[in-house]
Parts: structure tokens; sequence; C-alpha cells
């Protein structure tokens, strides 16, 4: 009888970690702190002030939370979640303080690079602080 229940401990283990884990594979590779380092495919009239704009731009993920930080705004926080995962296309919903969800496109190049994506196949590039 013994003997039965410690050949069942491993696969109650392996259950209890997927159960009680850390969330979507994607959430890990998110964390931390994100920092603004340029732009793509802005127009060369806006470049300059867009590449300021989003030097001064921030992401941090800690667990389930984000905070965005924007030039000339206060920072937001609120809970994220991986609405869908696509090669390296991360599709996220974010909750504000007031109960609105914001979608959140990002593509991410590897584990020190991502982009912010805007739309018009613009975004902003974004390193993770080291």
């Amino acid at each position: 009888m013994v003997r039965r229940r410690l050949a069942l401990l491993p696969g109650l283990l392996a259950s209890a970690s997927l159960i009680g884990g850390c969330g979507h594979p994607v959430q890990n590779k998110l964390e931390g702190r994100w920092l603004g380092g340029g732009v793509e495919n802005f127009d060369d009239a806006v470049v300059a002030a867009a590449t300021g704009w989003a030097r001064g731009t921030s992401f941090e993920f800690s667990g389930g939370s984000v905070t965005v930080s924007i030039p000339a705004e206060e920072p937001r926080t609120g809970k994220y979640k991986i609405a869908s995962v696509h090669e390296s296309d991360v599709q996220l919903t974010v909750e504000r303080a007031d109960g609105a969800v914001d979608n959140v496109h990002l593509k991410l190049d590897d584990d020190r690079c991502m982009r912010w994506m805007l739309g018009d196949n613009r975004s902003v590039v974004l390193s993770r602080e080291q």
C-alpha cells in the first residue's frame, strides 16, 4: 500500500504544479521591465518626436499586472490576460482601474526585444531592462 502511494507521488506533484503553476508560458517571457528605445514605420516628419516619446515609454510586467508609463501621463497599472498567441504575435487584454478593457498587440522578437504594435504597421521598439 505504501509503495503504491509512493509510486503515485511523482504524477500528483506534476499535476499540482500544472494546476497551481505560473500561468501562460508567455507571461513568463513578458515578466520584468521593458524600456522604449525607438519607433518603426513613422513618417519622416514625425520620427524625431515619436522617438523621443518612445524613449520615455515603459512596460513593467509583474505577475498578472502590467504598469504602462507614457510621457506626460501618470503611469497606469491593470490586470492583464493573454488573449491569444500566434508565433511571435501576442494579444493582451488589460483591465483599467475604471473597468474599461484595452487590447494590446505585442510582437516578441526574442528574450530581450519586443515591439508594441500601434496600428498601420507602426510600432514602438522596447528592450528588456538589464
